[in-house]
């Protein structure tokens, strides 16, 4: 009967991982080029200790996976905003200095002529370094990501080519969520690392392919898939995540919570019975 309780509670404990990935999606349905996470799973996990050899707990884990699928598209018609086409990324400075990439394409230029996205992280080129452009000047961008100036105050003069975006094809790579919210690929390390998320028992969760649960891992660059990475101007990409789709799974996580909760209830009742009966045996 322990057993039954046991694994009830622990499958109310371990659905706090989809509940926190359900509303993480749902604060930022409305984020520019957001992408939701792929779905958590549960695995049946042996547990070792004193007693019957028998006991399986549910124990839930997550790949930290985004989910690359296009959002929706909002037309602005402004010359800096650019919505990734296909698998397409686009590599940033994150905060701490590491390279990072995203599906944000609203861009920006400071005062000092640094090209960056409007939450301040500046924008690469092709080669790892900040894109610097010239002040006072008009920019656009084609769709293989070569930005171009032009004099405002010369309409004869020609577009001058000043930077090329750092744009990767994704569609072969797998990409994991920083802290930061940005991307980086999964990290490719031995399976024996202390990196790699273990089980109590220290059994790599995903035994088919642990390196999907590496941590800690810096990020880096990633080679370009076989599709041509491009951009399209005056555009930019909502983000990927479904209310209604969010709103029905926290519906049935409410449920099953609810399920194992009347279980353990039950549990409870039919142990009084239990002890009942022997009082008056």
């Amino acid at each position: 009967m322990d057993r039954l309780v046991f694994t009830a509670h622990m499958a109310q404990r371990e659905y706090r991982l989809d509940r926190q990935v359900l509303t993480n999606d749902m604060a930022n349905v409305s984020t520019i080029g957001f992408k939701k996470a792929l779905s958590t799973a549960n695995v049946a996990v042996k547990v070792s200790g004193d007693g019957f050899d028998s006991r399986f707990l549910p124990r839930a884990f997550t790949q930290n996976l985004v989910d690359m699928t296009e959002g929706e598209r909002i037309v602005t018609g402004r010359n800096l905003d650019l919505a990734m086409d296909g698998k397409t990324v686009l590599g940033v400075q994150a905060d701490n200095g590491d390279l990072a990439f995203t599906r944000r394409g609203d861009l920006q230029v400071t005062a000092d002529g640094i090209l960056q996205l409007v939450n301040g992280s500046p924008v690469l080129d092709d080669k790892g370094s900040p894109i610097s452009v010239p002040t006072g000047v008009t920019l656009s961008v084609r769709s293989d990501g070569t930005v171009l100036a032009r004099d405002p105050n010369d309409s004869a003069s020609p577009d001058l080519e000043v930077a090329q975006l750092m744009l990767r094809d994704a569609s072969q790579t797998a990409l994991m969520r920083r802290e930061d919210g940005f991307f980086q690929p999964v990290p490719k390390i031995d399976p024996q690392s202390d990196l790699i998320q273990r089980d109590i028992n220290g059994n790599p969760l995903g035994a088919q392919d642990p390196l999907l649960y590496a941590e800690g891992v810096p990020a880096q660059d990633f080679e370009s898939g076989p599709e041509t990475p491009s951009v399209s101007s005056g555009v930019l990409e909502g983000s990927n995540v479904s209310t209604v789709e969010s709103l029905v799974k926290f519906i049935d996580h409410m449920r099953n919570f609810e399920m194992q909760t009347k279980v353990i209830k039950e549990m409870k009742d039919n142990d009084q019975s239990g002890a009942s009966m022997m009082r008056l045996s």
